[in-house]
């Protein structure tokens, strides 16, 4: 048997059209940003830089409308306790957002968990630090109860939360009977209740425990949110929550999870609120819904998900604090407040959009 071989004596078809393609290296776009666009492009990266921007400006602002007495360390500090209770809110309100979902129980939550703790410490008879547990147990329990509607039942978080908003609130109320626990009855018996209320100087600045928790929270937030999977399984739901299935993220169970923490961390302001105010109001804190939104929008997380910062929502509420109080030192109508605060809600609102765009 002989094998038969034939020479091929001119290139074939397909080297010829080899030979006629493009030979060059493949190269990546090297379009230059304008300036606009690098600063468009940095602002994303860093999502507390816009409220830290404002935050500074405000203050050099009221500084020199008001005067120097706006410098005064006692001052400065006053306006870290009047927005202690809506960053801690804040901070729990962002682990939602987040997600791209929005909880509008928080304030609801806070409060009647605080009405538990007071309820079972006075007329239960309960040593205050089992009280404290039961009513951190309520908060998470209110939390869970709005993570299964949403993550199993698949409803809108919107929905949910507005309709527990109500529900809790009116269990508030039905319990408590519209009762406000007094603060000496309270010192007398569980003065553990009142403990973030109590303060502390370092030089001319007063400090209360509550400022202190807030601080701390916002921290082991920020680290948790930025240092560990966890955290960026978090923004990972909120930016894709299909690409973050298939990526190996169970988002039922992220969603159950934040919805838990943040009934958690609200229970946890309430009871810095009963410290706050001295007593236990079933009134106390209802629109902390409302400051809460307010503080993660003006600081700079966005309302879809998957871009935002612990920091930036201090931010955002120390801003609210520093208009509520520069306005009234300079002696203005209260509502002038509120008209500054919706203003910033909206500015916000047109950056993220503005600075989203590099993203697009």
């Amino acid at each position: 048997m002989s094998i038969e071989t034939t020479k091929v004596s001119g290139p074939q078809e397909f080297e010829k059209a080899l030979a006629a393609s493009d030979g060059s290296v493949a190269s990546f776009d090297t379009h230059s940003r304008t300036p606009l666009e690098s600063i468009q492009h940095r602002l994303h990266k860093s999502p507390a830089m816009v409220p830290l921007i404002i935050l500074v400006l405000s203050v050099i602002l009221f500084g020199v409308v008001v005067g120097g007495r706006f410098f005064s360390p006692f001052t400065l500090t006053l306006i870290l306790q009047q927005v202690a209770i809506t960053g801690m809110v804040g901070i729990a309100q962002t682990l939602v957002v987040l997600t791209a979902g929005i909880d509008l129980s928080v304030g609801a939550i806070m409060v009647l968990s605080s009405v538990v703790m007071g309820q079972f410490a006075m007329h239960y008879g309960v040593p205050a630090p089992v009280a404290v547990a039961v009513g951190l147990l309520v908060g998470a329990l209110c939390g869970l109860v709005n993570g299964v509607l949403i993550a199993r039942v698949k409803l809108p978080p919107f929905i949910v939360t507005l309709g527990t908003w109500s529900i809790y609130a009116a269990i508030n109320f039905i319990y408590s009977g519209n009762e406000t626990i007094r603060s000496q009855d309270l010192e007398a018996t569980a003065p553990l209740l009142q403990f973030f209320g109590n303060s502390f100087k370092v030089g001319g600045a007063v400090f209360t425990y509550g400022v202190l928790l807030m601080l701390i929270m916002a921290a082991i937030a920020w680290y948790v949110l930025n240092q560990t999977a966890w955290g960026r399984h978090v923004y990972a739901v909120g930016d894709d929550p299909e690409a973050a299935e298939l990526s190996g993220v169970r988002v039922d169970r992220m969603l159950l999870v934040v919805y838990t923490l943040t009934g958690v961390i609200c229970a946890i302001a309430g009871w810095a609120l009963i410290g706050r105010i001295g007593s236990v109001s079933p009134q106390a804190g209802q629109f902390e819904n409302i400051n809460s939104i307010t503080a993660v929008v003006i600081g700079g997380t966005s309302l879809f998900g998957g871009r935002g910062s612990i920091l930036g929502t201090i931010f955002g509420a120390l801003i609210v604090g520093v208009f509520a109080l520069g306005l009234r030192l300079w002696g203005t109508d209260p509502q002038w407040t509120q008209l500054s605060v919706g203003a910033l809600i909206i500015v916000a609102v047109g950056i993220d959009q503005w600075i989203r765009k590099i993203s697009a």
